[in-house]
């Protein structure tokens, strides 16, 4: 299988995360201001451009220990549960910066950006042909699927020259 494109070594793996990790990356993210726990999860995904999707069972229980350490403080707001850093907190970040920012190095374990905008496109083209299949006339679905079908063998193609060359 090609480089970024699933097996070992490839970007589109799950990152290998610890618990440190995830301490990192819930104060890193809550500089930016109080939050719940579901957005944390949503905003460790969205900075490690998806490549790392933390589990509740692995948020809740840093958010816990990190309350026991006076780094944050949670309250119930609007039926939910907001955390935010202490001044102690945010004096930790503000100390450790460099050595929590690492984090985002280690989940998206120095993947070519060009697997992730090949997976990008790959997603848009997927969301596209979707459509086509849900409201598409049996013609346009039939040109789609051509078009698809078209697509990948000019992929394989693509490969093929580069073969050729070296």
């Amino acid at each position: 299988m090609p480089p970024g494109f699933g097996g070992p070594g490839s970007g589109w793996q799950r990152p290998k995360v610890g618990r440190g990790d995830v301490r990192a990356a819930v104060l890193l993210v809550l500089v930016d201001g109080p939050t719940h726990g579901y957005q944390l999860i949503a905003d460790i995904t969205e900075r490690s451009d998806g490549f790392w999707r933390p589990s509740p069972g692995s948020i809740y229980p840093v958010l816990k220990q990190l309350t026991e350490e006076g780094l944050v403080v949670s309250e119930k707001e609007g039926g939910r549960q907001m955390v935010e850093l202490t001044e102690a907190g945010r004096a930790y970040v503000a100390e450790n910066e460099a050595e929590l920012a690492v984090v985002w190095d280690t989940v998206s374990g120095g993947v070519d950006t060009t697997v992730v905008e090949l997976q990008e496109l790959l997603g848009q083209v997927h969301q596209a042909a979707l459509q086509v299949a849900a409201a598409g006339t049996p013609e346009q679905t039939a040109r789609a699927r051509q078009l698809l079908a078209e697509v990948r063998r000019n992929l394989y193609r693509i490969l093929a020259e580069e073969d050729e060359q070296q």
